[in-house]
């Protein structure tokens, strides 16, 4: 068994729109994220054409934990098989958000994407975060780095 690092109780509640579909679960014993599904009525499609973005509604709500955040990331396989990814990536459902989680997918291949009920379209990830304390300073110290970015160091 793969030991966990931390282990945190997250609250569901599935609509009336969830129905039958599977609990979120890990695929894998590995896994850091958990599958989201696509909460279409069963006679229901969304086309999503090329260049064009769809919200898709997952069927569940969420209570995550004070100190945590629920990300929305894509699926690696919906990416690589058919271009289809996140509008916004990763999305953050915040702890004292109550609504429904629903996932923006954008479609950045050549063909049509069918989103049908049941389909998995997305997966969650539950995480601590830190919130900063800002500090406004005249001058930031100096590093070896300094401004460099964006392939400052090579491709």
């Amino acid at each position: 068994m793969i030991p966990m690092i931390k282990k945190a109780d997250v609250e569901i509640e599935c609509l009336t729109s969830y129905g039958d579909l599977p609990l979120p679960c890990y695929q894998t014993e590995g896994a850091a994220g958990f599958d989201f599904y696509a909460a279409l009525a069963a006679d229901e499609t969304v086309t999503i054409a090329p260049g064009e973005w769809q919200l898709i509604p997952t069927g569940l709500k969420f209570a995550i934990p004070a100190g945590m955040e629920l990300q929305v990331r894509p699926r690696s396989g919906l990416a690589a098989k058919f271009g289809v990814t996140l509008l916004n990536t990763p999305g953050t459902v915040d702890s004292d958000y109550r609504g429904e989680v629903k996932i923006i997918l954008i479609n950045h291949g050549k063909s049509d994407f069918v989103v049908e009920r049941g389909m998995r379209i997305a997966q969650g990830i539950v995480s601590s975060y830190c919130k900063a304390a800002l500090v406004v300073s005249a001058k930031l110290p100096e590093t070896e780095r300094g401004g460099g970015g964006f392939g400052h160091t090579g491709v």
